[in-house]
Parts: C-alpha cells; sequence; structure tokens
C-alpha cells in the first residue's frame, strides 16, 4: 500500500514547514522536536506509510553511526582538554601578536573540520578559542571566533568525514579516498585559502590590537594524550576505509568506541558525564529530515528535479556544475544545508551527472552556509556555542560578513573542480 492519495503541495508545505521550524527554532525548542513533528504529521496524516517513513530513517544509519563515533571523539576531547591545551598552545606561539594569533587559530580550526567534522569545530572550538581569546586579553575576541565558523564550512571537503554532508551528497556511492583527493584537494586549498585572507582583511582592524603574551599552557593528562591518540588513530582508519570504499559509518563509530572505551579507563570522569553533554538530538534530526526527503521524493520533485539537471547537463555540463553550485549555495542559506544536501544527492543519484556536476553540487552545499547564520547546523551550533560564552552575533553583521568571504571562495573552490579529470 502507497500513501494515502493528496495534493503534492500538502506534503511540500508540511516539510517546508517542519524544515522553518529547525533554522528558526520557535519557542526555543531543539531543532530535532520540528523534523521528527514534520515526519510524524506526515505518517499521520496518512501521506506516508510506516513502511516509508521507516525506509527514510534506514537510509540514514550510515550517516547516524558516523555522527555517533565522531561526537563520542569530539566530547572525549572536550572533556580531557585536549582542545583547551591545543588553542592554548597556539596562543603561546602567537608570541603577543593577534595576527599570529589569528593564523594560528585557523590552522587548528582547518585541522579539526578535516579530521573531526565541521560539526565538531563548531561545537567544541568554539570555548575553546574563546577561552583562549579572554586569556590573552583581547579586547575584541570576534575575529577569532568568527575562524570557528567559517572554516568549519570552508574545510569541509577536504575528506569524505570533514562534514555528514558528504556522506549524504554520495550515499553508498562514495568515491574512493584514492578518488576524493585528487577530485577535491584544490578546490578545498582554494576554498580555505580565500577564506582565510578574506576574513583576515575584513578583520585587519580589530588585529592591530596587543594580546598578552604570558601564556600558561595547560598539561595535557594521560587521558587527553590517549583521546589525541584516538582521533589519529580513527582518522587513519577512516581513511584506509575510504581508500578501500568501505562505508565510513561503521568504522568511525567503532573506532570512536574503541577510544571512548580507553580513554574512559584513565579518565577521573565517567561514562555518564561523556553521554549527558553529547548533543544526541543531533541523531533524530537527521533522521526527521530522512523522512522529509523521502516524502518529497515520493511526490516526485526529485524526479521532476533530476530531470532539469539532465536537460541542462545535456546543453551544457560546465553550465549545469555552474548553476548547481551558485544556486545550492544560495540555497543552503534558505533551508539549511542538510535537507538541501539530501534533496541533491538524491536528484544527481537519479540524473547520473557527470563528476563535475557532483562535485559543485556538494561544494554548493558544503560551502555555501557560509554566507548566513541559517546555512548549517555547524554555523546553528557555532551561534549556540558562542551564546554561552557569553558573545552574541546578530544574523545581520554575519551576513554582512558572509557576503564578503562566502563568493570568492565559492567562486574559486568550484573553478578548482574543473581541474581534476
Amino acid at each position: 500500500m502507497g500513501a494515502v492519495l493528496a495534493s503534492p503541495w500538502t506534503t511540500w508545505s508540511i516539510a517546508g514547514l517542519a524544515t522553518a521550524g529547525v533554522i528558526i527554532r520557535p519557542f526555543s525548542w531543539p531543532e530535532f522536536i520540528w523534523a521528527v513533528a514534520g515526519a510524524g504529521l506526515l505518517v499521520g496524516l496518512g501521506l506516508l506509510t510506516p513502511t516509508d517513513a521507516l525506509a527514510g530513517v534506514t537510509k540514514g544509519t550510515d550517516v547516524y553511526l558516523f555522527l555517533t563515533g565522531m561526537m563520542l571523539l569530539s566530547e572525549l576531547a572536550r572533556q580531557e582538554g585536549l582542545f583547551d591545551w591545543l588553542a592554548a598552545a597556539a596562543a603561546g606561539m602567537a608570541k603577543g601578536s593577534a595576527s599570529r594569533l589569528f593564523t594560528l587559530v585557523f590552522a587548528v580550526g582547518t585541522i579539526v573540520t578535516v579530521f573531526l567534522s565541521n560539526d565538531a569545530t563548531a561545537v567544541v572550538l568554539t570555548p575553546a578559542v574563546a577561552a583562549v581569546a579572554k586569556a590573552v586579553q583581547a579586547d575584541k575576541p570576534l575575529p577569532y571566533l568568527f575562524i570557528c565558523a567559517f572554516i568549519a564550512n570552508a574545510a569541509s571537503f577536504v575528506l569524505p568525514i570533514s562534514n555528514p554532508a558528504n556522506l549524504v551528497i554520495y550515499g553508498s556511492h562514495m568515491p574512493p579516498l584514492l578518488q576524493w583527493l585528487p577530485r577535491y584537494a584544490l578546490p578545498s586549498a582554494l576554498s580555505i585559502l580565500a577564506t582565510y585572507f578574506v576574513l583576515r582583511w575584513t578583520q585587519r582592524g580589530d588585529l592591530r590590537q596587543p594580546v598578552s603574551a604570558d601564556i600558561d599552557l595547560p598539561e595535557l593528562s594521560g587521558a587527553g594524550r590517549m583521546a589525541a591518540a584516538g582521533i589519529v588513530v580513527t582518522a587513519i582508519v577512516v581513511l584506509v576505509s575510504s581508500g578501500f570504499d568501505i562505508q565510513l559509518g561503521l568504522p568511525t563509530f567503532l573506532a570512536g568506541l574503541g577510544t571512548a572505551i580507553l580513554v574512559l579507563t584513565c579518565s577521573k570522569c565517567g561514562v555518564v558525564d561523556v553521554v549527558k553533554n553529547i548533543s544526541w538530538g543531533v541523531l533524530p534530526l537527521v533522521a526527521g529530515l530522512f523522512v522529509l526527503v523521502e516524502a518529497l521524493q515520493i511526490t516526485g520533485v526529485t524526479q521532476h528535479l533530476s530531470f532539469l539537471l539532465q536537460d541542462l547537463v545535456r546543453r551544457s555540463a560546465t553550465l549545469a556544475a555552474w548553476a548547481s553550485g551558485v544556486l545550492l549555495a544560495i540555497a543552503c542559506n534558505l533551508i539549511n544545508n542538510l535537507p538541501t544536501g539530501l534533496v541533491s544527492g538524491r536528484v544527481v543519484e537519479l540524473a547520473r551527472v557527470p563528476d563535475q556536476v557532483r562535485s559543485a553540487v556538494l561544494i554548493g552545499v558544503d560551502l555555501g552556509p557560509n554566507l548566513s547564520v541559517t546555512g548549517s547546523l555547524a554555523t546553528i551550533l557555532w551561534l549556540t556555542a558562542l551564546r554561552r560564552e557569553g558573545h552574541s552575533v546578530s544574523a545581520l553583521t554575519f551576513l554582512k560578513l558572509g557576503v564578503l568571504v562566502m563568493p570568492p571562495a565559492l567562486v574559486l573552490a568550484i573553478a578548482g573542480a574543473f581541474a581534476f579529470g
């Protein structure tokens, strides 16, 4: 039995309202409530059968495992002070130079994004950078905090693990690592460098401020060093898995779980301390979004979009790549990059587009969110972490900066994608 026949507009409206709830968060309710509520309403009204809803949920299994493993690693690293240690080390190396500190924080943010995903940079590194800015007595800490938001998206396609959206767009057709690296190495480098130079140029006035050179480097505990080793081992496991074309979810989960078991054996913190601080709401959020996309697919919208994309590719693959990348970059800021990535991933799979078009799609979904605060889950999480530290950035302030930072990086990254193959 299929879903009850009804106007597709009803399904589209519910999906749109649920997505708006995720972005706007009415009543300050968590994002996952709106995604799950939308999915539940579709099933309750008979617009989607329970079987189809379950099929949508199960399509995200690899993403759930990947996110769980990464969240375990991130929370262990945070709890054992690894990120605070890295940020303090960067502050000490700055030797009183605000510009040098900016560059070092940017480098740390890039490394964390590449090997632990953009969400880890937004959630875990932001408090550490805020603490460092306070330690060096920076009168204006925002230049350093902006790094955590912008690099989280700009460096999120260096590796398949750098952004959960990468898994969503490619699904079970993730390229092996030896194909991924040459395909995205140049676009990633151009994206990171463009973001660095434009962001530094926009913050040049605040970076003339003096900062303290007297920074105490906290001692990293044995558990902290073990967490660091676990992250390195996880990165190696995931890279090897990618090289052998193995889906990344289970290896990431097992590596994160193994690291947690080892770290907790010598840590002062217990299992409860780790579990209660993980943002578990991310999992039902993603599951709810998978169900919403499944409902859209049943209405035929993804099939229709795939026909349009196929037609555009027949006319010009180059035009299709540029149009897809730019339009999706903008769309992410209107409906968030998770649902955008889910829909576009299904569309490119149906359309069987050339590699350059799929690369442009991924770049648009990953990098486009640097335009506004509503663009990605990572940026939303960054805002939340920022408020906890007593700082605030308005949507207009971020947009004014994003308009300068995102477009050059997007154009250069898409242009770089054409250098492959």
